[in-house]
């Protein structure tokens, strides 16, 4: 009986696989960001200008898509960036490698979207918007948490 279910399971998986159009994973993830978070091409546009500025090692690139003051690590200490120009200067010690792999790897199709935000990997980068009214209709989305991994 369970091999039985396990093969009704494992055909409806497949079937489904086959007839979701292309895109519609995309159409999914911009769908939950509209729902959560707000226009998802804001959004969008900074995840992939995130993943190009990273890919690049652009420091200057990837300091103007976070929100200021940070608390990051670096070397191994807790500290506050306030400014561009400090992330930049500090760029390769925040953003380690696997902070770096964890966003260049990221799917657009895979991000995981709640109301807190747009997570990358497993936490290392968190985009989320901020607000520029008290009804948020105006806002920027933004770098907001960049870490090693979830409680680290």
């Amino acid at each position: 009986m369970l091999k039985s279910m396990r093969h009704v399971l494992l055909a409806t998986t497949f079937a489904l696989v086959l007839v979701a159009p292309a895109g519609a994973q995309s159409e999914t993830t911009n769908q939950t960001i509209d729902q959560q978070l707000g226009d998802h091409t804001k959004y969008e546009a900074v995840i992939k200008a995130l993943q190009a500025a990273v890919a690049a090692h652009d420091a200057a690139g990837v300091a103007e898509l976070v929100s200021y003051p940070i608390g990051v690590r670096v070397n191994g200490k807790e500290t506050h960036i306030k400014s561009a120009k400090a992330f930049a200067e500090n760029y390769d010690a925040i953003f380690t490698p696997t902070i770096a792999k964890a966003v260049t790897d990221q799917k657009y199709d895979d991000l995981f979207v709640n109301y807190k935000g747009i997570m990358f990997g497993d936490g290392q980068v968190w985009i989320n918007g901020i607000c520029h009214d008290n009804a948020c209709k105006e806002f920027d989305a933004k770098i907001i948490t960049i870490q090693e991994g979830p409680g680290k």
